[in-house]
């Protein structure tokens, strides 16, 4: 119960972590590039870094239930602080969030819902060589593709972007989370993983400039979703409850249905006067 209980902190301060970064962001002045340069003007901002520091605290809580808990219960309990994100946004900030995007965000909420329930608590694998290496490839590949950002105007490279970073902060998280915490500062594994969260907030500040942070946040999210589950159920060795296999696949499907339909109705820029509210 323990675990579960950290699951909803995370959550708490992820969305906290949404709502701040979201607005300082938006109210930073646009600039092309990597995504690296915006990233840094960013920490100089106040409000951006109580965004940071809620983040960080999501993760940190998170980190700790993945010592028992398989990444696809704790990366979609992490995302619905989307839906505790926007409830704060609409009724504090008073952001405007469509019809048609509340519908989005509640189908994958029921998709969220259909995968905790299959979930069952497992013990991750210890990485191969092989998984090291394409992790590593993986973020390589991100880098370079982020150089290439202020080629687009679309929030969903970038946000996609972030999703993939993060989802390898997710994955390798897994496997720390059961080694000893003295060790972590000269696990290589550890290099990587701060790598890997370097990349996805400098993606994801793009992001959140170029379109509603609803989308963005959920299109970031479900990635990282299908990506850590996949990989923790095919590499890691994260269990699922006998006789709900097909739920799994049910509520995955569900969520990257959702994301789809909600990069259609955002093809919105910085320059939208609708500011709405987000999965490793």
């Amino acid at each position: 119960m323990v675990a579960y209980g950290i699951l909803v902190v995370s959550a708490a301060l992820y969305a906290i972590g949404i709502v701040a970064q979201s607005v300082a962001a938006r109210r930073a002045a646009p600039e092309h590039g990597t995504g690296l340069g915006l990233l840094a003007r960013l920490a100089a901002d106040r409000l951006y870094l109580v965004g940071f520091a809620g983040q960080a605290g999501g993760f940190a809580f998170a980190f700790f239930a993945r010592e028992s808990l398989p990444l696809y219960l704790v990366q979609t309990a992490s995302s619905s602080a989307i839906g505790l994100a926007t409830l704060f946004g609409v009724v504090v900030l008073k952001w405007r969030v469509r019809l048609s995007e509340v519908l989005m965000l509640a189908l994958m909420a029921c998709g969220l819902v259909v995968l905790a329930g299959s979930s069952k608590p497992s013990v991750a694998e210890d990485f191969s060589t092989a998984t090291v290496l394409l992790l590593t490839v993986a973020l390589v590949a991100i880098g370079v593709t982020m150089t290439q950002l202020g080629r687009t105007d679309t929030f969903l490279v970038p946000a996609v972007l972030s999703g993939v970073s993060f989802a390898v902060v997710a994955i390798i998280s897994r496997v720390l989370a059961h080694e000893e915490l003295s060790s972590l500062p000269s696990n290589p594994l550890t290099g990587l993983m701060l790598a890997a969260a370097v990349l996805g907030q400098a993606s994801m500040a793009v992001a959140l400039q170029r379109g509603l942070a609803t989308a963005v946040v959920a299109t970031a999210d479900a990635t990282t979703i299908v990506l850590s589950s996949v990989t923790g159920i095919t590499v890691l060795g994260d269990q699922v409850a006998e006789g709900t296999t097909p739920w799994v696949f049910s509520g995955l499907t569900a969520v990257v249905a959702c994301v789809l339909v909600l990069g259609s109705l955002a093809r919105s820029t910085s320059a939208s006067a609708g500011v709405a509210e987000k999965t490793a």
